[in-house]
């Protein structure tokens, strides 16, 4: 009997038939499929895990009541012993660039009276995109008089700029003042321009600083 042997080298599509029937082969192949499919599993499940983390916050680190629209909108301000020993006020700055000033008393607010300085500061009446009308304040500019059970007050501006508008509801509300001073019971809101607010941010500190301070006074 005649054997016939082939020589692979002359007819290499001999070759790649040999390894597309070798069972071994074939098993080496499967295995490798099987563990990349499962690295790429575990990589999807990984980032999928990092999405999660970063659209839902942990329960532990969220607060006990959401932030207000002002603790959301405004960045406040203080400045302590204004004019006179133990008279604090504080302001709120929103993004874009208006100042709203406010003031809190313990001992209760009785009334409010916007008829201080040379003018009645509750007739203002400002109109127009360039704020014809706005009256021209320094940070020492009177807005009112605060009358307590114990004391009055006079309320300043604390920041150069321009007196856009008085809170004519505490005239009659007065008690907004306690209550809600920093949503209803605003004062007055400023429009200061940028450089001045530069400048008169030096004389201001922020809440934590002004809890420090008072911390330490005690």
């Amino acid at each position: 009997m005649e054997i016939l042997k082939l020589d692979v080298a002359k007819f290499p599509e001999i070759e790649d038939t040999i390894e597309l029937t070798n069972p071994k082969r074939n098993d080496e192949v499967e295995d490798c499929d099987d563990q990349q499919k499962q690295q790429l599993a575990t990589q999807e499940d990984e980032e999928e895990d990092e999405l999660r983390k970063l659209l839902l916050s942990d329960i532990g680190e969220l607060p006990i009541s959401p932030p207000s629209a002002t603790q959301v909108n405004f960045v406040s301000y203080f400045i302590t012993d204004f004019t006179k020993s133990g008279h604090d006020q504080y302001i709120y700055r929103h993004a874009n660039g208006y100042v709203k000033d406010s003031f809190k008393d313990e001992g209760g607010i009785t009334s409010v009276d916007f008829n201080v300085g040379k003018s009645d500061r509750s007739v203002l009446k400002v109109s127009g995109k360039r704020k014809k009308n706005a009256l021209r304040s320094e940070s020492n500019t009177a807005l009112c008089k605060v009358s307590t059970a114990k004391d009055t007050y006079i309320v300043r501006c604390c920041v150069k700029g321009s007196l856009l508008e008085v809170n004519e509801r505490l005239i009659k509300q007065p008690e907004l003042l306690n209550s809600t001073a920093d949503r209803e019971g605003y004062i007055a809101i400023i429009m200061p321009r940028p450089a001045d607010w530069t400048k008169n941010k030096e004389s201001l500190i922020t809440l934590e600083e002004y809890k420090e301070k008072k911390e330490m006074s005690l």
